[in-house]
């Protein structure tokens, strides 16, 4: 019988608080809502719609294509999004300290951009997204 968990992201082998620890559920959704919102502006200088109410002249999925390419660049990059930045994150793989490859960037992206992932946590607070992909969001 494996002795319970005392804190987050113990049974990954990450610290319990400070560089390293899993990132707080409030801080990864602040870098979500900075990397979509950065992404609905960039689409709406290449998208121009016309007529009707506010709604109808917003980029809409248009927004998925910059929002994609800042997690995958982001990610392969620097380790981390816009976002992720701004609140002081950055994407890991959980079970090798290497970098995050290519094809589990690419897979994330796509499931977060399905959303549905991302709002189905384990009790670590990991989305099915960094579940799948073998990743997680920890402190900077």
């Amino acid at each position: 019988m494996t002795a319970p968990q005392t804190f987050r992201g113990e049974k990954l082998g990450l610290p319990q608080d400070g560089r390293g620890s899993l990132a707080p559920t409030g801080a990864r959704l602040l870098a979500f809502l900075v990397d979509a919102f950065a992404s609905g502006l960039v689409a709406a200088l290449f998208v121009h719609r016309h007529g009707g109410t506010l709604a109808d002249r917003l980029p809409g999925s248009w927004s998925l294509i910059p929002f994609a390419v800042d997690y995958v660049v982001g990610t392969l990059v620097a380790g981390r999004t816009i976002g992720m930045y701004l609140t002081g994150l950055r994407l890991v793989r959980v079970s090798r300290s290497v970098a995050v490859d290519p094809p589990r960037t690419i897979g994330r992206t796509a499931l977060l951009c399905l959303l549905v992932p991302a709002v189905i946590f384990d009790r670590d607070g990991r989305g099915l997204h960094d579940r799948l992909t073998d990743t997680a969001v920890v402190r900077a």
